[in-house]
């Protein structure tokens, strides 16, 4: 494809904000990953708007004068449309495109759009697919009574159903239907956990906004080979490997998709059979790009969205990821975890005593047995070295003398308990 080509066909967009109660500097952040997020769909910013505000004007976001201006920078700079930083009513996107005369799309649209770019699995699939049906439901909007049917033949005379309803009736079949496929993936999933806690297996997801490093630290730590790239939302299903710790001890790490401000409320629920990985986690890694000047606003959007989730209550390390970075702020703070670290994912800094760290808190809930496994209870011993982690372990005439750290449900499983 020739670059002129590629140029033609290129969306060519303004970004537009409303900063209420004076927050012009959160709002020019926000529009700075709007753009972000832009880029990641495939358009090229030309410009943005910002309008400071009491609130949002109820039918068209933004005000009169704001519409005119607008207007006028729309022809000046040649853009394809708008794209506006907050979800947008049907009556705001109606009138907004009707004013402006050309196509105008809110942030959900556009994380919606992104998101169904991303998701390559069956489950990724479904789960956006009922997104964007919950937020297109509320925004059918007919053409009143000249979209209704006439039927033929007897009994069929009259009104009959109106397009729009047929619209919705489809929609709504449809999401039903959608909600009935997650509910399968959803036992699967419930399945696999059950077998990961009748075996004593501890889970770590990674947690974290998105393109802050966590498929990196995923990859470095796991050979997971999952995609890594320096844009948003680049990995939405999620991945589980097998970790085994300095000590040998064996753990799941599971990696999330990315967090972001003003997280459509539709994605969450769709996602929820996913992003409850962290809420059915034993501990939460929480990776955090300390080189991005809004670290603390993303920090604060994490354990928000986390209790939405149902695991606010999960222990959290956080490591300030990408300190090899220029710009990269060393002095972070998180009150919120038990413990914090610095790395680089990118050349595998510090690596060793953040799994330390880990290691050491997985310790905290476990019990110390001293036991002689008989040798013909090899199966034991096996599971104690693949779960637990062994201080002692020496060969005596009964059998196997350890010392060793493991959890409740091995101890009560294998009657290891004195």
């Amino acid at each position: 494809m020739s670059e002129e080509i590629r140029r033609e066909i290129e969306e060519r967009v303004i970004l537009v904000g409303v900063a209420m109660q004076r927050q012009e500097e959160e709002t020019k952040a926000s529009l700075v990953e709007l753009e972000a997020l832009a880029k990641t769909a495939g358009a090229i910013t030309i410009g943005s708007v910002i309008q400071n505000r009491e609130r949002v004007h109820p039918g068209t976001y933004i005000g009169k004068g704001k519409i005119e201006e607008l207007k006028n920078l729309i022809y000046e700079l040649g853009a394809t449309g708008i794209i506006c930083d907050d979800e947008l009513s049907p009556a705001q996107l109606k009138n907004l495109e009707f004013e402006l005369d050309a196509k105008v799309i809110d942030r959900t649209i556009l994380i919606l759009d992104i998101f169904a770019k991303h998701a390559h699995t069956r489950e990724g699939k479904i789960q956006v697919e009922l997104a964007q049906l919950k937020y297109s439901l509320s925004r059918l909007a007919g053409l009143g009574a000249s979209l209704s049917k006439l039927g033929g033949g007897i009994g069929t005379r009259g009104p009959g159903e109106k397009k729009l309803e047929m619209d919705r009736r489809y929609v709504r079949d449809r999401i039903s239907f959608l909600k009935n496929e997650l509910e399968e993936v959803k036992k699967h999933r419930e399945l696999i956990r059950e077998g990961r806690k009748r075996i004593g297996k501890p889970v770590l997801a990674i947690v974290g906004y998105t393109n802050a490093g966590k498929s990196t630290v995923l990859n470095q730590l796991t050979n997971a080979g999952v995609l890594q790239a320096d844009k948003l939302f680049a990995t939405l299903d999620p991945t589980t490997r097998n970790l085994c710790l300095p000590e040998g001890k064996e753990v799941m790490l599971t990696d999330t998709v990315g967090f972001v401000r003003k997280l459509p409320h539709h994605l969450i629920q769709a996602f929820k059979s996913t992003l409850e990985e962290a809420a059915f986690s034993d501990l939460l890694i929480h990776v955090v790009d300390c080189s991005n000047p809004q670290a603390n606003k993303h920090i604060e959007v994490v354990y928000e969205t986390l209790e939405k989730l149902g695991a606010g209550d999960k222990p959290v390390l956080t490591v300030f990821n990408k300190i090899d970075k220029e710009g990269a702020d060393l002095c972070l703070k998180d009150l919120k975890a038990f413990k914090s670290i610095n790395i680089s994912a990118k050349n595998k800094e510090n690596f060793e005593e953040m799994l330390g760290i880990i290691e050491q808190k997985l310790l905290e809930d476990k019990i110390l047995i001293k036991k002689i496994i008989p040798y013909q209870d090899g199966n034991i011993l096996s599971a104690i070295r693949t779960y637990g982690q062994i201080i002692i372990e020496r060969y005596e005439n009964e059998g196997t003398y350890v010392e060793a750290y493991v959890d409740n449900v091995i101890a009560s499983k294998y009657k290891l308990k004195e």
